[in-house]
């Protein structure tokens, strides 16, 4: 439950905010009338599953209700704003603002706006994120999968088709990167990468330019993510951690221990 989680969070010195944990709960009232619920709000951020038809629904309803300076936000991971938002009457105060879980130890936020959103709505939802210690990323128009989930399929890609081809195990693919890639990408991102593993990025253009285009010239195509490879990846992981929900629940539980951790270290290291 979430005061269990807000309790928990205290006792380890990770609660965001100024206020207690009782303070922070004491603020939270759950409504089943959507507009008693968002009476007087200035930003609302639409939570509901997946489901374009759910979410277009609740974005239907909000818009005959609210007035001309509320932001109207969506969590959703692959849903375009485009396809949310349009031919609302408040098209230039809807946004989306996608978090990655579990948000409050991944600060991460996309804000990817509609053609048609407001530049002020995209500003103030910024500006809002940085504040409650989120770390927000401005897309300038929306693209299928926003960018962290272009990033993460552009890796899932390449480890599937690495395992598939008997190349590596599926464990042992893991490990790359997090034993390797990962442990510098949480500090730093690609690009900055390119930067210091020369002397800036052109230099790194001019050095290894070539050499990239060899290596990704041989990638295959786009996997179809069926078939044998499934099974070796399935096998393989569910030797690791048994796909029973006590002991998936357990190993979500070490992850989150994990960021909770490395969200510290990270916070600790930008004020240092």
């Amino acid at each position: 439950s979430v005061s269990k989680q807000m309790k928990e969070m205290e006792k380890s010195g990770v609660l965001k905010g100024a206020l207690s944990a009782e303070q922070q709960l004491a603020l939270i009232s759950v409504c089943t009338d959507l507009k008693a619920a968002v009476e007087g709000a200035t930003f609302i951020q639409e939570c509901t599953p997946e489901n374009l038809e759910l979410k277009r629904k609740i974005f239907d309803q909000l818009d005959l209700i609210v007035g001309d300076n509320v932001i109207l936000s969506s969590s959703t991971s692959c849903l375009l704003p485009s396809k949310l938002f349009t031919g609302l009457k408040h098209v230039k105060q809807c946004i989306v603002s996608h978090p990655v879980n579990p948000p409050y130890f991944v600060p991460l936020v996309e804000i990817v706006p509609h053609p048609e959103t407001d530049p002020s709505t995209t500003e103030r939802t910024y500006a809002l994120m940085k504040k409650i210690g989120q770390s927000p990323v401005k897309l300038n128009r929306e693209i299928e999968g926003f960018v962290l989930n272009r990033l993460q399929y552009a890796v899932i890609s390449e480890a599937w088709r690495l395992v598939g081809e008997g190349v590596i195990s599926p464990t042992d693919l893991d490990l790359v990167m997090s034993d390797g890639l990962g442990m510098r990408y949480a500090f730093i991102g690609p690009l900055e990468t390119m930067h210091l593993n020369a002397e800036g990025v052109s230099s790194y253009c001019e050095r290894y330019a070539e050499g990239m285009r060899l290596v990704l010239n041989t990638f295959g195509p786009v996997p179809e993510f069926s078939g044998e490879t499934v099974q070796k990846v399935n096998q393989a992981l569910s030797e690791k951690i048994p796909v029973v929900p006590k002991v998936l629940d357990a190993r979500r539980k070490w992850r989150d221990e994990c960021l909770t951790g490395l969200a510290k270290l990270k916070t600790q290291m930008k004020s240092d």
